[in-house]
């Protein structure tokens, strides 16, 4: 695919728009909820939407957190890995769950396992975090963002 726009020129382009999703961002950073577990809910979406952008950029900010490469490598393949807590394991299944809304929906079986290890008010927020990263995907795919070259 070929960048259509950079993240600078949407930002100018639709200020009010970015803003808005910028707002929606921080406001899942002010919640509870575990900042690691923030980004590795944030990279497994980009791994399933496949967004090279957000894939880099949550790559960094999750290594920054000190999370293990091993970790990340291994995150597709979470549910068959001892390398994630029974919580974690619940927070990605609701991800995956929720970013493949039309075919998987959320059943029911899916709800209680989240919510064995997250209050009412933290599950609301688990999902808007990864409606928030959804979001953020499917902006960053439609208008062919890309990263930074190391």
């Amino acid at each position: 695919m070929s960048a259509r726009f950079d993240i600078y020129q949407v930002m100018k382009l639709v200020p009010q728009g970015f803003k808005l999703l910028g707002e929606l961002d921080a406001y899942t950073k002010s919640t509870d909820l575990d900042p690691k577990l923030r980004e590795l809910v944030k990279f497994r979406a980009s791994q399933i939407n496949g967004c090279v952008y957000c894939l880099s950029y949550h790559a960094a900010d999750t290594r920054n957190l000190g999370e293990s490469e091993m970790r990340l490598y291994c995150l597709s393949a979470w549910e068959e890995s001892h390398l994630y807590s029974e919580m974690e394991k619940a927070a990605l299944e609701l991800t995956e769950h929720v970013t493949l809304l039309p075919s998987l929906k959320v059943p029911d079986h899916v709800y209680h396992k989240v919510r064995k290890y997250f209050s009412e008010t933290q599950y609301i927020n688990l999902t808007m975090l990864i409606m928030m990263i959804n979001s953020w995907n499917r902006l960053s795919i439609a208008m062919g963002f890309t990263p930074e070259a190391e």
